[in-house]
């Protein structure tokens, strides 16, 4: 495969318009080459969110399930971009339902509701498309290892750390956890109906498997150059 700067490649594949910039982007730390791909078909991300209220019986928990994460990984530098276009978003899957152990059967007009406000009342996606997860250290653990996370939603962004199995296997990496999200932390109003008499709790429950892989053949080599609003670009050549 020939070799090239990757300052002037950014600039022939007009990446950015002007060989400054090109320099400039390739100096940035915003470049990463060779990464591993999220495997979208093989990741998903699920998010419980529990009722509550007075009249809490009355409704009905959901699952909430992204079957479209994408990003790459850089595993050696201990990075990550991904993101997920909210408005893909899945509710109430049989089997996630029956995973999670919920009792109660909404109908379909109950899940299609729960879409609509889920994705305009609470989320916004029109104005706020993705939710962007940004990884910028991994600390290896005995039994996990703990990852400095930085996620943005509904236009704030929070970060923590969170455990996670990290599981490598020649050119791919499985990454599992879980963690628990305040709906309030991301200027999110959790939805109240009734005076709040119905009413879905703050906090949710959010757990991931993300796949990664390396692409073997020529034509599947990537550079990426990952935006801070929009999440990665993925810029093809090498």
């Amino acid at each position: 495969m020939d070799r090239q700067r990757i300052d002037k490649w950014l600039w022939h594949a007009r990446v950015v318009r002007t060989r400054s910039a090109a320099a400039a982007l390739a100096a940035s730390g915003l470049v990463r080459l060779n990464s591993q791909r999220i495997d979208a078909a093989r990741s998903l991300v699920v998010i419980e969110v529990h009722r509550a209220g007075s009249l809490a019986r009355l409704g009905h928990d959901h699952v909430v399930a992204s079957h479209d994460v994408q990003g790459y990984v850089a595993a050696k530098e201990h990075l990550a971009d991904l993101y997920v276009p909210l408005d893909r978003l899945i509710v109430d899957e049989p089997a996630l339902r029956a995973e999670a152990g919920f009792d109660t059967k909404p109908s379909e007009a109950d899940i299609a509701g729960t879409r609509e406000n889920m994705l305009g009342r609470v989320l916004e996606v029109e104005r706020y498309p993705f939710a962007l997860a940004t990884v910028s250290e991994v600390v290896p653990g005995a039994d996990h290892s703990t990852v400095q996370l930085a996620l943005t939603l509904h236009g704030i962004t929070r970060t923590t750390r969170v455990p996670a199995r990290i599981e490598t296997q020649d050119d791919e990496i499985a990454v599992t956890g879980s963690m628990v999200v305040k709906q309030t932390d991301f200027g999110i109003a959790p939805l109240s109906i009734l005076g709040g008499a119905i009413q879905v709790q703050d906090e949710v429950q959010l757990r991931f498997q993300i796949r990664a892989r390396r692409c073997l053949t020529q034509s599947c080599q990537w550079a990426d150059v990952s935006s801070p609003q929009d999440g990665p670009v993925a810029a093809r050549g090498m």
